[in-house]
């Protein structure tokens, strides 16, 4: 009777090791998903007047030809004018911010003070929503007028976006347009759109969409909401005894 005894006990305590394990995996599981959906201002290159870094792309989707055409075109303008214009590309926002938050959090990181953000201008675009923000300093916004910075957002970046996630273009085409305004030239205006374009709007299509992590947390909350209860169902009856 006594080997059983400390047979059921062995078993008891094997079982709750177990258990205890498969939580503490899951919940370490669970934590290390969640910081990959966020993109932080401060994850990303700091950037300061002067500096040579024209493109940051953290979404990885403009390619190297583009990259360079911008690289060299955005330094023309700042030799030039001694307007600065940069590009940035993310994937995936913090879940609150939309992307006219994070880029004027990231405009404020950057360019913390009047004398430093004067002379300043940004793109952002996130990947995800597929929308975009432009944020410039006090010497911009003398050219770049609120209409203006609405037209390259809708009829330049949303055109080249609703023809099929046109990134490259997208970026390519609002630099030459901003490029041109800041240089005191004329406003080329929009690209003539193609035959082809989708007017159902630049949201990005379900099947789209990022959806790995989804499936993941969906697994782990399943998995949770069953080893939980025994879990404690276990523990219940190992302390009664």
């Amino acid at each position: 009777m006594n080997h059983l005894f400390l047979g059921i006990e062995g078993s008891r305590f094997w079982l709750k090791n177990i258990l205890l394990s498969s939580i503490c995996l899951i919940v370490c599981f669970t934590l290390s998903v969640m910081p990959a959906n966020a993109i932080s201002v401060y994850s990303l290159p700091k950037i300061a007047p002067g500096d040579s870094t024209w493109v940051i792309d953290s979404a990885e989707t403009i390619s190297r030809a583009t990259e360079s055409t911008l690289n060299n075109k955005l330094a023309k303008l700042a030799e030039t004018t001694g307007l600065e214009l940069r590009m940035v590309a993310i994937h995936r926002q913090g879940y609150d911010d939309p992307i006219e938050v994070f880029a004027t959090k990231l405009f404020n990181n950057w360019f913390p003070d009047p004398e430093t953000a004067a002379n300043q201008t940004i793109v952002a675009i996130d990947t995800v929503s597929n929308n975009s923000a432009i944020l410039t300093g006090t010497e911009g916004q003398k050219m770049l007028s609120e209409e203006k910075i609405d037209s390259i957002i809708t009829e330049t970046i949303g055109t080249d976006l609703k023809l099929g996630n046109k990134y490259n273009q997208a970026f390519l085409d609002a630099s030459d347009r901003i490029s041109a305004i800041l240089a005191g030239q004329s406003d080329p205006g929009p690209r003539i759109a193609e035959s082809t374009i989708n007017t159902e709007g630049t949201f990005t299509k379900a099947e789209d969409t990022d959806t790995g992590n989804a499936t993941l947390w969906v697994i782990g909350l399943l998995i949770v909401a069953t080893i939980v209860p025994m879990a404690t169902y276990f523990f219940y009856v190992g302390f009664s005894n």
